[in-house]
């Protein structure tokens, strides 16, 4: 693989990260596309409108943003688009960035993903050092795969689940609860998943974006998903955290873990350690909110750090407490007019 250059990884502004509500920031979420070879209904569009390459952030700015926060104490790093495994290379930046995991100073490297590039990449991605890999399904009918991604084929998918799971990888489900859609084979989904050792997290639609259709037509809430399984399983409470907004309970039954992310039912901003990097250099501080600051602008105005270093210090100082989305049923709107795809799962 071509190697991108280490850039200056040290910062005489600090080696942490402390938002104005004592949050240690220590994830980092980077965005490496807004591009898919999906169209998932509750994401984005059928004929959407891709950003020009030119205004991409190039897999060199990418690694050069991400070792900064690393150099701060940033310990997880999630890859995400878009699609990140349709970047072009993007290997490469998987093994650039692998030298952190070698020197100790982040944990973790991993990725979400579709898993429709996964029977090519996965041995790759475990050879750069990732150990777990959160995979989007919603269904494992295929025709109901088709209606819901528009494009996507599930026995590609369940190739790269397949070629993931056997280059040794961790897998966990991510699976958005849609009302009317897949609402009713949850429990399918769960068994299987567990059944294959992998987790399943339940995720309610998020308003982000303007997409073909209403969002309040998809809404499901998890608390009411919760209770029909609860009737069905013995759910077990866990304290286990990994970094992201999901709570867990173990389902005594099957013995897997099942995952809850709730943003419209339930706010779970108080523990927030995470911000997001978008494809093109947008660091927002919090997912709900449309502040941002500009990562680009000071990496291709100098080849030192320092002022990367202080846009990045002083853009977590802005870090809000929460975010307060809804979903507009007077007049239809999304939260934020920004799709998901931007700002990277």
């Amino acid at each position: 693989m071509r190697a991108i250059p280490a850039q200056l990884e040290t910062s005489e502004i600090g080696h942490s990260l402390m938002d104005p509500f004592g949050r240690a920031i220590t994830y980092l979420r980077v965005s490496v596309t807004d591009r898919c070879d999906f169209r998932c209904v509750y994401c984005m569009s059928e004929d959407m409108a891709f950003l020009p390459k030119r205004d991409l952030l190039t897999l060199e700015e990418l690694d050069r943003i991400c070792s900064a926060f690393v150099a701060k104490g940033v310990r997880k790093l999630r890859i995400t688009g878009g699609e990140p495994l349709v970047r072009r290379d993007i290997m490469t930046l998987f093994g650039s960035l692998s030298r952190h995991l070698d020197s100790g100073a982040l944990d973790e490297l991993t990725v979400t993903t579709n898993g429709s590039q996964l029977a090519r990449h996965a041995k790759d991605l475990a050879a750069c050092g990732v150990r777990r890999i959160n995979v989007s399904l919603d269904t494992l009918d295929p025709d109901k795969f088709r209606a819901i991604t528009r494009w996507g084929d599930l026995a590609k998918v369940m190739q790269g689940l397949d070629a993931a799971q056997g280059a040794g990888l961790q897998v966990k489900i991510n699976a958005v609860a849609l009302k009317g859609v897949n609402e009713d084979e949850l429990e399918t989904l769960l068994e299987w998943a567990h059944g294959r050792g992998m987790d399943l997290t339940l995720i309610e639609v998020m308003p982000l974006g303007e997409i073909d259709g209403q969002r309040i037509d998809q809404f499901l809430p998890l608390s009411m998903v919760r209770a029909r399984l609860a009737a069905r399983y013995t759910l077990q409470d866990l304290d286990d955290r990994t970094g992201g907004p999901a709570r867990y309970a173990r389902v005594k039954e099957t013995g897997g873990r099942l995952g809850f992310i709730t943003p419209m039912t339930h706010n779970f901003c108080e523990s927030c350690n995470r911000v997001r990097v978008t494809c093109t250099g947008q660091l927002f501080m919090c997912l709900g909110q449309e502040d941002a600051a500009d990562m680009r602008a000071p990496v291709r105005a100098s080849e030192s750090n320092e002022l990367l270093d202080r846009a990045i210090v002083d853009a977590i100082a802005r870090k809000p407490k929460g975010h307060d989305f809804i979903i507009d049923r007077r007049h239809s709107r999304p939260a934020l007019s920004r799709h998901m795809s931007v700002t990277g799962g």
